[in-house]
Protein backbone atom coordinates (compact mmCIF):
# COMPACT_ATOMS: atom_id res chain seq x y z
CA UNK A 1 0.00 0.00 0.00
CA UNK A 2 1.27 3.47 -0.90
CA UNK A 3 0.06 6.49 1.05
CA UNK A 4 0.57 10.15 0.17
CA UNK A 5 0.27 12.46 3.17
CA UNK A 6 -0.13 16.14 2.32
CA UNK A 7 1.51 17.96 5.22
CA UNK A 8 0.33 21.30 6.63
CA UNK A 9 1.94 24.38 5.11
CA UNK A 10 3.34 25.86 8.33
CA UNK A 11 6.27 24.62 10.41
CA UNK A 12 4.35 24.65 13.68
CA UNK A 13 1.38 22.86 12.14
CA UNK A 14 3.69 20.20 10.72
CA UNK A 15 4.91 19.52 14.27
CA UNK A 16 1.30 19.42 15.50
CA UNK A 17 0.57 16.84 12.79
CA UNK A 18 3.19 14.39 14.11
CA UNK A 19 0.76 12.65 16.53
CA UNK A 20 -1.55 11.91 13.60
CA UNK A 21 1.41 10.76 11.51
CA UNK A 22 2.47 8.44 14.33
CA UNK A 23 -1.04 6.97 14.47
CA UNK A 24 -0.96 6.35 10.71
CA UNK A 25 2.55 4.90 10.84
CA UNK A 26 1.53 2.46 13.59
CA UNK A 27 -1.72 1.47 11.89
CA UNK A 28 -0.21 1.04 8.40
CA UNK A 29 3.16 -0.30 9.48
CA UNK A 30 3.83 -2.12 6.21
CA UNK A 31 2.71 0.76 3.98
CA UNK A 32 5.03 3.05 2.05
CA UNK A 33 4.27 6.58 3.29
CA UNK A 34 5.36 9.65 1.33
CA UNK A 35 5.07 13.20 2.66
CA UNK A 36 3.97 15.86 0.17
CA UNK A 37 5.32 19.08 1.63
CA UNK A 38 6.40 22.65 1.07
CA UNK A 39 10.26 22.75 0.95
CA UNK A 40 10.58 24.84 4.11
CA UNK A 41 8.61 22.22 6.05
CA UNK A 42 10.86 19.34 4.98
CA UNK A 43 13.36 19.67 7.84
CA UNK A 44 10.65 19.31 10.48
CA UNK A 45 10.45 15.53 10.03
CA UNK A 46 14.19 14.94 9.57
CA UNK A 47 15.42 12.11 11.77
CA UNK A 48 11.96 10.65 12.43
CA UNK A 49 10.57 7.36 11.11
CA UNK A 50 7.09 8.71 10.41
CA UNK A 51 7.45 8.72 6.62
CA UNK A 52 9.54 6.73 4.15
CA UNK A 53 9.93 9.36 1.44
CA UNK A 54 9.12 12.99 0.80
CA UNK A 55 8.29 15.11 -2.23
CA UNK A 56 8.63 18.89 -2.25
CA UNK A 57 5.64 20.71 -3.67
CA UNK A 58 6.07 24.36 -4.67
CA UNK A 59 2.58 25.49 -5.61
CA UNK A 60 3.75 28.95 -6.71
CA UNK A 61 5.85 27.60 -9.58
CA UNK A 62 4.94 27.81 -13.27
CA UNK A 63 2.16 25.78 -14.85
CA UNK A 64 4.78 23.64 -16.59
CA UNK A 65 6.42 22.81 -13.26
CA UNK A 66 3.05 22.01 -11.72
CA UNK A 67 2.21 19.64 -14.56
CA UNK A 68 5.56 17.92 -14.14
CA UNK A 69 4.87 17.45 -10.43
CA UNK A 70 1.40 16.10 -11.18
CA UNK A 71 2.93 13.62 -13.63
CA UNK A 72 5.35 12.53 -10.90
CA UNK A 73 2.46 11.93 -8.49
CA UNK A 74 0.58 9.90 -11.10
CA UNK A 75 3.67 7.76 -11.68
CA UNK A 76 3.84 6.97 -7.95
CA UNK A 77 0.44 5.26 -8.19
CA UNK A 78 -0.59 6.06 -4.61
CA UNK A 79 -3.51 4.12 -3.12
CA UNK A 80 -4.49 6.70 -0.52
CA UNK A 81 -4.15 10.45 -0.10
CA UNK A 82 -4.38 11.94 3.40
CA UNK A 83 -5.04 15.68 3.25
CA UNK A 84 -4.06 17.59 6.38
CA UNK A 85 -4.34 21.01 4.67
CA UNK A 86 -7.90 22.22 4.11
CA UNK A 87 -7.05 23.77 0.76
CA UNK A 88 -8.92 23.19 -2.49
CA UNK A 89 -5.54 22.98 -4.23
CA UNK A 90 -4.35 19.92 -2.29
CA UNK A 91 -7.64 18.10 -2.94
CA UNK A 92 -7.52 18.98 -6.63
CA UNK A 93 -3.93 17.76 -6.94
CA UNK A 94 -4.70 14.40 -5.33
CA UNK A 95 -7.80 14.04 -7.55
CA UNK A 96 -5.90 14.84 -10.76
CA UNK A 97 -3.10 12.47 -9.67
CA UNK A 98 -5.63 9.65 -9.87
CA UNK A 99 -5.29 8.59 -6.23
CA UNK A 100 -8.33 6.36 -5.71
CA UNK A 101 -9.01 7.17 -2.04
CA UNK A 102 -8.77 10.79 -0.87
CA UNK A 103 -9.48 11.67 2.75
CA UNK A 104 -9.91 15.18 4.13
CA UNK A 105 -12.15 17.74 5.80
CA UNK A 106 -14.86 19.54 3.84
CA UNK A 107 -13.53 23.04 3.18
CA UNK A 108 -13.44 25.50 0.28
CA UNK A 109 -16.11 23.58 -1.65
CA UNK A 110 -13.76 20.66 -2.23
CA UNK A 111 -15.98 17.84 -0.97
CA UNK A 112 -16.68 16.51 -4.48
CA UNK A 113 -12.94 15.94 -4.95
CA UNK A 114 -12.74 13.64 -1.90
CA UNK A 115 -13.88 10.07 -1.41
CA UNK A 116 -13.95 10.30 2.40
CA UNK A 117 -15.40 13.66 3.43
CA UNK A 118 -15.16 14.62 7.09
CA UNK A 119 -17.61 17.38 8.09
CA UNK A 120 -16.10 20.77 8.83
CA UNK A 121 -16.56 22.34 12.22
CA UNK A 122 -18.01 25.77 12.85
CA UNK A 123 -15.02 28.11 12.87
CA UNK A 124 -16.82 30.64 15.04
CA UNK A 125 -15.70 28.45 17.95
CA UNK A 126 -11.91 27.90 18.01
CA UNK A 127 -10.66 24.32 18.17
CA UNK A 128 -7.16 22.77 18.13
CA UNK A 129 -5.59 22.10 14.74
CA UNK A 130 -3.84 19.11 16.29
CA UNK A 131 -7.18 17.44 16.98
CA UNK A 132 -8.30 18.04 13.40
CA UNK A 133 -5.27 16.12 12.14
CA UNK A 134 -5.99 13.37 14.67
CA UNK A 135 -9.64 13.35 13.53
CA UNK A 136 -8.49 12.40 10.03
CA UNK A 137 -6.21 9.69 11.41
CA UNK A 138 -9.01 8.37 13.65
CA UNK A 139 -11.31 8.09 10.62
CA UNK A 140 -8.75 5.98 8.76
CA UNK A 141 -7.98 3.79 11.75
CA UNK A 142 -11.63 3.33 12.66
CA UNK A 143 -11.72 4.80 16.15
CA UNK A 144 -13.51 7.73 17.76
CA UNK A 145 -12.18 11.21 17.01
CA UNK A 146 -10.21 12.94 19.80
CA UNK A 147 -12.93 15.51 20.47
CA UNK A 148 -15.71 12.95 20.91
CA UNK A 149 -17.11 12.18 24.33
CA UNK A 150 -15.64 8.70 24.18
CA UNK A 151 -12.22 9.96 23.06
CA UNK A 152 -10.06 8.15 20.54
CA UNK A 153 -7.21 7.00 22.70
CA UNK A 154 -4.83 8.51 20.13
CA UNK A 155 -1.84 10.24 21.69
CA UNK A 156 -1.29 13.99 21.42
CA UNK A 157 2.44 13.54 22.00
CA UNK A 158 4.36 15.50 19.35
CA UNK A 159 7.66 14.21 17.97
CA UNK A 160 10.87 15.78 16.69
CA UNK A 161 14.42 14.57 16.23
CA UNK A 162 17.85 16.13 16.12
CA UNK A 163 20.02 14.54 13.44
CA UNK A 164 23.77 14.07 13.65
CA UNK A 165 24.21 16.97 11.22
CA UNK A 166 22.07 19.13 13.52
CA UNK A 167 24.21 18.14 16.52
CA UNK A 168 27.35 19.11 14.65
CA UNK A 169 25.82 22.50 13.84
CA UNK A 170 25.09 22.97 17.53
CA UNK A 171 28.58 21.86 18.61
CA UNK A 172 30.13 24.27 16.11
CA UNK A 173 28.13 27.15 17.62
CA UNK A 174 28.69 26.05 21.22
CA UNK A 175 32.45 25.77 20.82
CA UNK A 176 32.62 29.45 19.86
CA UNK A 177 31.02 30.60 23.11
CA UNK A 178 32.89 31.82 26.18
CA UNK A 179 33.55 29.60 29.18
CA UNK A 180 31.26 31.87 31.21
CA UNK A 181 28.39 31.47 28.73
CA UNK A 182 28.76 27.68 28.75
CA UNK A 183 28.82 27.56 32.56
CA UNK A 184 25.18 28.62 33.06
CA UNK A 185 21.84 26.97 32.22
CA UNK A 186 20.52 28.03 28.83
CA UNK A 187 17.26 29.83 28.08
CA UNK A 188 16.21 30.32 24.46
CA UNK A 189 14.18 33.25 23.17
CA UNK A 190 12.26 32.94 19.89
CA UNK A 191 11.02 36.25 18.41
CA UNK A 192 9.02 36.91 15.29
CA UNK A 193 6.46 34.85 13.45
CA UNK A 194 5.67 34.17 9.79
CA UNK A 195 1.96 34.85 10.40
CA UNK A 196 2.51 38.60 10.42
CA UNK A 197 3.69 41.61 12.40
CA UNK A 198 0.82 41.35 14.89
CA UNK A 199 2.40 38.27 16.49
CA UNK A 200 5.68 40.06 17.21
CA UNK A 201 6.62 41.01 20.75
CA UNK A 202 8.63 44.29 20.79
CA UNK A 203 12.41 44.03 20.51
CA UNK A 204 12.81 46.28 23.57
CA UNK A 205 10.69 43.87 25.63
CA UNK A 206 12.76 40.88 24.53
CA UNK A 207 15.96 42.80 25.33
CA UNK A 208 14.77 43.72 28.83
CA UNK A 209 13.71 40.14 29.48
CA UNK A 210 17.12 38.89 28.32
CA UNK A 211 18.84 41.36 30.66
CA UNK A 212 16.86 40.16 33.66
CA UNK A 213 17.32 36.47 32.81
CA UNK A 214 21.08 36.94 32.50
CA UNK A 215 21.59 39.42 35.32
CA UNK A 216 19.15 38.20 37.96
CA UNK A 217 18.81 34.48 37.20
CA UNK A 218 22.37 33.96 35.94
CA UNK A 219 21.14 32.25 32.80
CA UNK A 220 22.82 32.23 29.43
CA UNK A 221 20.34 33.57 26.88
CA UNK A 222 20.29 32.53 23.23
CA UNK A 223 18.04 34.25 20.70
CA UNK A 224 17.14 31.72 18.00
CA UNK A 225 16.03 32.96 14.60
CA UNK A 226 15.30 32.19 11.00
CA UNK A 227 16.26 34.43 8.09
CA UNK A 228 13.20 36.65 8.65
CA UNK A 229 14.08 37.23 12.33
CA UNK A 230 17.83 37.68 11.90
CA UNK A 231 17.85 41.49 12.22
CA UNK A 232 15.44 41.31 15.13
CA UNK A 233 17.76 38.87 16.93
CA UNK A 234 20.75 41.15 16.38
CA UNK A 235 18.82 44.11 17.82
CA UNK A 236 17.76 42.14 20.90
CA UNK A 237 21.37 41.22 21.67
CA UNK A 238 22.57 44.78 21.08
CA UNK A 239 19.93 46.31 23.33
CA UNK A 240 20.37 43.69 26.06
CA UNK A 241 24.09 44.49 26.09
CA UNK A 242 25.05 41.63 28.39
CA UNK A 243 27.88 39.07 27.95
CA UNK A 244 25.49 36.19 28.66
CA UNK A 245 23.13 37.19 25.82
CA UNK A 246 23.84 36.13 22.23
CA UNK A 247 22.01 34.89 19.12
CA UNK A 248 22.24 32.50 16.19
CA UNK A 249 22.23 35.42 13.73
CA UNK A 250 25.89 34.97 12.75
CA UNK A 251 25.49 31.23 12.14
CA UNK A 252 24.41 29.55 8.88
CA UNK A 253 20.71 29.49 9.72
CA UNK A 254 19.08 26.09 9.64
CA UNK A 255 15.89 24.71 11.15
CA UNK A 256 17.90 21.78 12.53
CA UNK A 257 20.16 24.17 14.45
CA UNK A 258 17.12 25.79 16.05
CA UNK A 259 15.80 22.37 17.03
CA UNK A 260 19.17 21.43 18.53
CA UNK A 261 19.37 24.70 20.48
CA UNK A 262 15.90 24.33 21.97
CA UNK A 263 16.58 20.69 22.84
CA UNK A 264 19.53 21.88 24.98
CA UNK A 265 17.56 24.65 26.70
CA UNK A 266 16.28 24.75 30.25
CA UNK A 267 13.31 26.79 29.01
CA UNK A 268 11.99 28.54 25.90
CA UNK A 269 10.23 31.93 25.73
CA UNK A 270 8.52 32.37 22.37
CA UNK A 271 5.90 34.14 20.34
CA UNK A 272 3.11 32.04 18.86
CA UNK A 273 5.27 30.89 15.94
CA UNK A 274 6.52 27.60 14.54
CA UNK A 275 9.55 26.98 16.81
CA UNK A 276 7.24 27.33 19.81
CA UNK A 277 6.25 23.73 19.12
CA UNK A 278 9.86 22.50 19.26
CA UNK A 279 9.78 22.62 23.07
CA UNK A 280 7.14 19.98 23.81
CA UNK A 281 8.69 17.11 21.79
CA UNK A 282 11.95 17.64 23.70
CA UNK A 283 10.12 18.04 27.05
CA UNK A 284 11.41 21.60 27.46
CA UNK A 285 9.24 24.04 29.49
CA UNK A 286 7.88 26.87 27.34
CA UNK A 287 6.27 30.27 27.89
CA UNK A 288 4.27 31.34 24.82
CA UNK A 289 3.30 34.97 24.24
CA UNK A 290 -0.06 35.34 22.49
CA UNK A 291 -1.39 38.54 20.98
CA UNK A 292 -3.84 38.48 18.03
CA UNK A 293 -4.35 34.71 17.86
CA UNK A 294 -6.75 32.62 19.91
CA UNK A 295 -4.88 30.14 22.09
CA UNK A 296 -7.24 27.28 21.29
CA UNK A 297 -6.37 27.17 17.54
CA UNK A 298 -2.85 25.96 18.38
CA UNK A 299 -3.49 24.34 21.75
CA UNK A 300 -1.37 21.21 22.26
CA UNK A 301 -2.26 20.40 25.90
CA UNK A 302 1.42 20.37 26.87
CA UNK A 303 1.71 20.19 30.66
CA UNK A 304 5.01 22.08 30.86
CA UNK A 305 3.75 25.01 28.82
CA UNK A 306 2.47 28.36 30.07
CA UNK A 307 0.42 30.74 27.90
CA UNK A 308 0.36 34.52 28.38
CA UNK A 309 -2.30 36.65 26.73
CA UNK A 310 -3.76 39.99 27.78
CA UNK A 311 -7.53 40.35 27.86
CA UNK A 312 -8.33 42.95 25.19
CA UNK A 313 -11.68 44.33 24.05
CA UNK A 314 -10.46 44.11 20.47
CA UNK A 315 -9.04 40.62 20.51
CA UNK A 316 -7.98 38.08 19.78
CA UNK A 317 -8.63 39.47 16.31
CA UNK A 318 -6.75 36.86 14.20
CA UNK A 319 -5.34 39.67 12.02
CA UNK A 320 -1.80 39.64 10.62
CA UNK A 321 -1.40 43.38 11.27
CA UNK A 322 -3.16 45.24 14.08
CA UNK A 323 -6.28 46.74 12.41
CA UNK A 324 -6.42 49.52 15.04
CA UNK A 325 -2.74 50.42 14.72
CA UNK A 326 -1.90 50.30 18.44
CA UNK A 327 -0.83 46.62 18.82
CA UNK A 328 -1.54 46.82 22.55
CA UNK A 329 -2.13 43.07 22.85
CA UNK A 330 1.66 42.61 22.55
CA UNK A 331 3.06 46.01 23.54
CA UNK A 332 1.22 46.04 26.88
CA UNK A 333 2.49 42.58 27.76
CA UNK A 334 5.52 43.67 29.76
CA UNK A 335 8.92 42.05 30.11
CA UNK A 336 8.39 42.01 33.87
CA UNK A 337 5.20 39.94 33.49
CA UNK A 338 7.01 37.44 31.30
CA UNK A 339 10.00 37.33 33.66
CA UNK A 340 7.72 36.54 36.61
CA UNK A 341 6.11 33.73 34.61
CA UNK A 342 9.53 32.30 33.75
CA UNK A 343 10.55 32.35 37.42
CA UNK A 344 7.28 30.66 38.39
CA UNK A 345 7.59 27.95 35.72
CA UNK A 346 11.22 27.22 36.62
CA UNK A 347 10.15 26.94 40.26
CA UNK A 348 7.40 24.48 39.35
CA UNK A 349 9.89 22.33 37.48
CA UNK A 350 12.32 22.31 40.42
CA UNK A 351 9.57 21.34 42.88
CA UNK A 352 8.52 18.42 40.66
CA UNK A 353 12.10 17.16 40.49
CA UNK A 354 12.47 17.47 44.27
Amino acid sequence: MKIAVFLPNWIGDAVMATPALRALRDEFSSAEITAIQKPYVAEVLNGLDLVDHSLDWVSEKSLKTQLQFLRQLRQERFDLAVLFPNSFRSACLSFLAGIPRRVGIQRDGRGWLLTDVLPAKDRSTPYPAMDEYLRIAAHLIGVESPDSKAGSGLSRKMELAVTEADRQRWVSFWNKQSAEFKRHPLICLNPGGAFGAAKHWPVAHFAKLAQRLAGELQRSVLVVCGPAEKEEAVQIVEQANHPLVTSLADEPLHLGLTKAAIQQAELLVTTDSGPRHFAAPFDVPVVTLFGPTHIMWSETFYERGQHLQLAMDCGPCQQRVCPLGHHRCMKDLSADQVFDTVVSLLGQQRSKVA
